[in-house]
């Protein structure tokens, strides 16, 4: 009876302990994402105001065309670049949804459930009065309009230009209104415990220079290391910083580990041009298997990207250091 009594304390003990920890783990969680971080004020237009020279090429016979012209001409254009850069490079309807009415970006009892919020101006927007500031600190700092913490993987967009940010906007803006309330983040046990313990990092907390002027143009789309890296920053999510590859802490268990995209033997190193592109725009790795999640999920862009892009980012891959994956 004795030792039962001393059994039943100990477990006793050991269950108030889990729970006491659980507790510290979901207030730690909590208290990072009511974080208010500081970032830069910038402002740019939208859409991008043509240039003198495309100008220049739209006047007939020097007759200049008139200031209502040209802003619908340029915001046009800035949709088309737009709708270019959502379908092939950038994949923010992974989370909000091919409408941009609000999509999932994670649904799992353990890690919990984070879903992309409502983009367009319909009902339950939140980005109905966003001004060119808010949008730089929220995909490219990982800061919401009232100043807290983001769950949103800002890391794979600080590399992106005025240009693009602006372009992303006015194609978001030209799209129907989704009348969507999207609810807020919840995360689960596991989510909790990795954001309280520095497994799952914050946006934010990966953006090395949160007062770094942004470039206001992407580097010239051409088959070139430069732009190929400015393509390869989107990977980086996944991949790691260095794209040497390793498990992935933002998503689902049961996701494996990302691949190593440097050419060490560990990784893309007797790799051709023709399998990297089987893989990205069939989903067919080298032994004829077929992809699976997360990677799967980026074949629809590979399939969109121009050759130029393509080729571009396989030029900047190879031209990293060799390095062991999850180095």
């Amino acid at each position: 009876m004795k030792v039962l009594k001393i059994l039943g304390a100990v477990i006793g003990a050991l269950l108030a302990m889990a729970v006491g920890s659980f507790f510290w783990l979901s207030s730690s969680a909590n208290a990072k994402l009511a974080q208010t971080p500081s970032a830069h004020q910038v402002d740019f237009p939208i859409p991008v105001p043509l240039t003198e020279d495309e100008i220049a090429e739209l006047s007939r016979d020097g007759e200049r065309p008139s200031d209502e012209e040209l802003a619908k001409i340029a915001m046009e254009r800035a949709v088309e670049r737009g709708r270019h850069l959502l379908a092939a490079r950038y994949p923010c309807a992974e989370c909000h949804g091919s409408d941009f009415g609000g999509g999932t970006m994670v649904d799992d009892p353990a890690m919990g459930r984070l879903l992309g919020p409502n983009l367009t101006l319909g009902k339950g927007s939140i980005t109905k009065d966003y001004t060119a500031a808010d949008w730089d600190r929220i995909v490219r700092h990982g800061i919401r309009k009232n100043g807290t913490a983001a769950v949103m993987p800002s890391e794979d967009f600080i590399a992106m230009s005025d240009r693009e940010l602006s372009d992303i906007v006015a194609f978001i803006r030209s799209k129907p209104p989704v009348d969507k309330e999207v609810p807020a983040v919840a995360l689960g046990p596991v989510g909790k415990i990795l954001l309280a313990t520095g497994g799952f990092r914050l946006a934010f907390e990966t953006v090395p220079d949160h007062q770094k002027a942004h470039p206001s143009e992407p580097p010239q789309a051409e088959e070139s290391v430069e732009f190929g890296r400015h393509l390869a920053q989107v990977c980086t999510g996944c991949h790691r910083k260095e794209l040497t590859g390793g498990p992935i802490a933002q998503g689902p268990p049961d996701w494996p580990a990302a691949a190593n995209l440097t050419p060490h033997e560990q990784g893309l190193g007797s790799w051709t041009f023709e399998q990297f592109e089987a893989v990205m725009r069939k989903g067919i790795r080298r032994d004829g298997s077929a992809l699976g999640l997360p990677m799967s999920g980026v074949v629809p862009y590979g399939e969109r990207m121009t050759d130029t892009e393509l080729k571009a980012l396989w030029l900047y891959l190879r031209s990293l250091p060799p390095t062991p994956m999850g180095s």
